[in-house]
């Protein structure tokens, strides 16, 4: 019986290393829009490109030849430039109007091929950060090795409903796996955590230490590493569209997937004023505060 067991299971086995082709049809292109601008003092940009085969693992195609503009509640238009390659400007810089009063409500129109796209958004107010550290800690196991990690410290407003996205960039490079989407709702993980008013939560602080290219394990900072971390103020629509990509983004592999969400397209504040079941759009609008702060790791 045992070895009929055994034959069994290596029959399960070897029948897992057979190739599997899938013929996925082709769905239509999407137009996709990447509007995420906020009160720095420099070039914002909203890209608008084409969605593409599940396979392709190319660039995605931009769009040039649209009509670009933010309006805001006091009547101040900026208008993005067409630079040909789906990228769309507005620089800040030695213009009046400016993207910079908390309360303001924003709106984006877009006009492509005949159709007009719009979305809004409000500026939000954003804590400063009190300090960087980086702290020298023991290796753990496997997935925390010895080394310096950093983390942030600030203060949530009192007020519930304030939404965060706190970036990283680590020696001026943006962390931009799925892994290091760091979000909060007031001082914690969600709504429902209640944590409003106090220090963000150890685990947001902590996280602005980025994972490995393998991202299974944590790289801790070296000497002569620099960390800068900014803080955007989101609207709390903004926040579920990147829990959202949270779920689509963070995806273990291997067994986990058989239990995880299955993939979708996550949701968009974009509205088509000419809906049309041939034409779809998905992205997101959001303007922001920002508030940053940074450190380099001396000895």
């Amino acid at each position: 019986m045992k070895r009929l067991i055994i034959i069994l299971i290596g029959f399960v086995f070897y029948s897992c290393e057979d190739e599997v082709s899938i013929d996925l049809k082709e769905a239509p292109s999407a137009l996709v829009v990447d509007a995420w601008i906020n009160d720095k003092a420099e070039p914002q940009v909203i890209s608008l490109t084409a969605t593409q085969g599940y396979f392709n693992s190319e660039e995605p195609r931009g769009i040039a030849g649209a009509t670009v503009e933010v309006t805001d509640s006091k009547g101040n238009v900026f208008e993005f430039r067409d630079n040909l390659n789906g990228k769309y400007t507005w620089d800040p810089t030695n213009v009046a109007e400016k993207i910079e009063t908390v309360g303001t409500s924003y709106q984006l129109r877009i006009e492509l091929n005949g159709k007009v796209y719009t979305a809004s958004s409000t500026l939000h107010r954003v804590p400063t950060i009190d300090s960087l550290k980086f702290t020298f800690k023991e290796e753990q196991n496997v997935f925390q090795p010895e080394g310096y990690y950093g983390e942030f410290v600030a203060t949530d407003f009192r007020g519930q409903g304030d939404t965060y996205w706190i970036k990283a960039y680590k020696n001026g490079i943006f962390l931009n796996n799925p892994f290091d989407l760091n979000i909060a709702y007031d001082a914690g993980f969600n709504a429902g955590g209640n944590i409003d008013g106090f220090v963000f939560i150890q685990p947001i602080q902590d996280a602005v230490t980025p994972l490995n290219d393998d991202l299974d394990a944590i790289e801790p900072y070296i000497i002569g590493d620099s960390l800068y971390v900014e803080i955007h103020s989101i609207t709390n629509e903004a926040f579920y569209f990147l829990q959202e990509v949270q779920i689509q983004t963070q995806r273990d592999g291997g067994f986990d997937e058989i239990f995880a969400e299955p993939l979708e397209n996550v949701s968009t504040n974009i509205v088509d004023q000419t809906p049309d079941l041939n034409n779809k759009v998905i992205g997101f609008f959001n303007v922001s505060s920002v508030s940053g702060r940074g450190r380099k790791l001396l000895e």
